[in-house]
């Protein structure tokens, strides 16, 4: 306790510059105290600041015949004759600490630590290099190296100590992710993983690089390699299929429909006893689902190839609580892409009576037989359907969705006002999707009714829409075309552009679609509230459909900058970033 006001104050001093104060304090202090290194370092130091270098040198020496096992004073010595540029001496000396190095994993980390504070990491990767050898330990400090090789930039030599550390202590693993997220480019993933391959190949029994290495695939977004290693795993621990399960699930969610069908399949076909087995065989249809809607190149085959895949399920595990949701999807394949909407309002209405189904898996149904009702002009009951919903989740999102429906059904049947006070209701949604749709359709409203006294030409547009929404496309076509006749330079012209092009994407035909996108842009610009939609789907097809990324990135570019409070601006900002190569959250 003597000693505490001293060094306070001889911090004080050699903060503010005052060295001679201070050096006459600290010389004290460890003559004191000369089991506490750190006294003797700042009295050395601040003789090296007021340039008194023979005294710094005798003190050195001096300590060092005293305690010669303490090879950090040739550190200390070193950088004493490095600030009087003699650098062969200082040289000298850093080796003379690494050679007098005992087998102490202490001593050894401290000199290392010594060298790592003046940034000279050659040295400190010497200590730690020469210390494995003193303590015939391999892996002893091969976590440090990793660090060190990191900051010195070599990769290679960063990721095989890592992986060493890891070989060592396998509850590294975790945190070694962490290191190569933040660290590995594309290229040094590639490093890694050839690492890995080695390292598998010399010893097979460290199953921890074959998990790493599947991580790696992952991170590379390489599911066909990561799903080979799962399964080998899989089949050399005798699981049950959960890792190939979750890393379908991964794989969905990235898009690749096809890695993630082959994982599903392959618990449905090897493994029938497992707990996994329900779900793989949920899973792998809606990928096949997924896979088909939205890839846009499906044939008639394809889709009765797939409505016999939900049949069979069907058939297999029955009509129950617990396949309701398998019901839904094969009732919205019927209805939207098959176009039997009697088997789909069939499918839907015994779903609805089946005892115990998913309050939520419930509402969507009625929602989508309320869909379908609609699609074949049976207004009462979609409207009752709706409003079911509606009723029955007030305040959830699910009640917003139903009760946008039923606004959009008065806004078809030409009930402008009521549909716009449902609108503006629903702008205020924390579902940012509805939110903006009931804004869009709000806004259209105002913006086009009043114009014409009669709201004979809102009226032809809305049927229009009601059409598509029925997919009844020449219909709509004819309805549109007789509107431009009857109404010519009316407000809607541009929508009735936006309604075609949709159209023509239904029936995707892209072409067609990206020409009237491009002629909304180009005529109306910013007069039209339906410049930035098209914008932003016109870049979509180009990304997806045409395969023309930078013409797509330009696309995104112009809508986030010219149309900066577009509710797409942020999506787009986004996709442009991932188009452009950032690693983006």
């Amino acid at each position: 306790m003597g000693w505490a006001q001293p060094a306070k104050l001889a911090q004080q001093y050699y903060q503010n510059g005052e060295y001679e104060k201070a050096a006459s304090l600290y010389e004290q202090l460890y003559q004191a105290n000369e089991r506490n290194p750190y006294y003797f370092d700042r009295y050395v130091d601040c003789l090296i600041y007021l340039e008194q270098y023979d005294d710094a040198d005798k003190v050195i020496s001096r300590q060092l015949r005293k305690d010669p096992e303490n090879v950090n004073l040739y550190v200390t010595a070193g950088r004493l004759y490095e600030r009087q540029m003699k650098d062969d001496e200082a040289k000298k000396q850093y080796e003379a600490a690494i050679d007098n190095l005992p087998a102490n994993q202490y001593t050894i980390t401290r000199l290392a630590n010594a060298f790592l504070s003046q940034t000279k990491y050659d040295l400190a990767i010497k200590t730690y290099e020469k210390g494995a050898e003193l303590l015939k330990d391999e892996q002893v400090f091969a976590y440090n190296l990793g660090d060190l090789y990191r900051r010195k930039g070599d990769i290679p030599k960063m990721i095989e100590n890592y992986l060493s550390s890891m070989d060592a202590n396998p509850d590294l693993v975790n945190n070694l992710k962490v290191i190569f997220q933040r660290y590995l480019t594309d290229e040094d993933y590639r490093e890694l993983q050839a690492q890995l391959y080695q390292r598998i190949q010399d010893n097979d029994r460290n199953l921890n690089n074959n998990e790493l290495l599947t991580w790696v695939f992952i991170q590379r977004k390489d599911y066909r390699n990561a799903l080979r290693q799962v399964k080998a795993l899989d089949r050399r621990l005798r699981e049950n299929g959960g890792r190939i399960f979750r890393l379908g699930e991964v794989a969905a969610d990235d898009g690749d429909y096809d890695a993630a069908i082959d994982a599903f399949d392959y618990i449905v076909e090897e493994k029938p006893t497992s707990t996994f087995y329900i779900d793989a065989k949920r899973e792998g249809l809606r990928n096949r689902r997924n896979r088909l809607v939205e890839g846009y190149s499906y044939t008639e085959a394809d889709l009765r190839e797939l409505e016999s895949q939900y049949a069979s399920f069907l058939e297999e595990f029955g009509k129950s609580r617990a396949t309701a949701s398998i019901i839904l999807e094969m009732a919205e394949l019927e209805a939207l892409y098959i176009n039997d909407l009697d088997k789909a309002t069939s499918l839907l209405q015994s779903m609805i009576e089946l005892p115990g189904v998913d309050p939520i898996t419930l509402a969507w149904g009625k929602i989508n037989l309320a869909d379908y009702y609609l699609m074949q002009d049976e207004i009462w009951e979609s409207t009752l359907l709706y409003s079911q919903v509606d009723k029955d989740f007030k305040e959830d999102l699910l009640g917003h969705e139903a009760r946008f429906r039923n606004a959009k059904l008065s806004y078809y049947n030409g009930d402008f006002q009521w549909a716009q006070a449902q609108f503006d209701v629903l702008k205020a949604s924390t579902s940012k999707l509805i939110a903006n749709d009931a804004l869009d359709l709000s806004v259209f409203i105002m913006d086009n009714l009043g114009l014409d006294t009669t709201a004979t030409a809102m009226e032809m547009y809305a049927q229009s829409e009601l059409l598509v929404f029925q997919n009844r496309f020449d219909d709509a076509f004819r309805k549109l075309d007789s509107l431009l006749i009857e109404f010519p330079d009316h407000s809607l012209d541009d929508d009735v552009l936006y309604l075609k092009a949709r159209i023509f994407r239904k029936q995707r035909n892209f072409e067609k679609t990206a020409e009237l996108l491009q002629k909304i842009i180009d005529d109306y610009n910013e007069e039209s509230i339906r410049t930035d939609n098209s914008l932003f789907q016109l870049a979509e097809l180009y990304e997806n459909q045409f395969d023309d990324k930078e013409k797509a990135k330009s696309l995104y570019e112009t809508l986030f900058i010219d149309y900066s409070g577009s509710t797409f601006a942020v999506e787009a900002r986004k996709r442009f970033r991932i188009l452009r190569g950032d690693k983006v959250q």
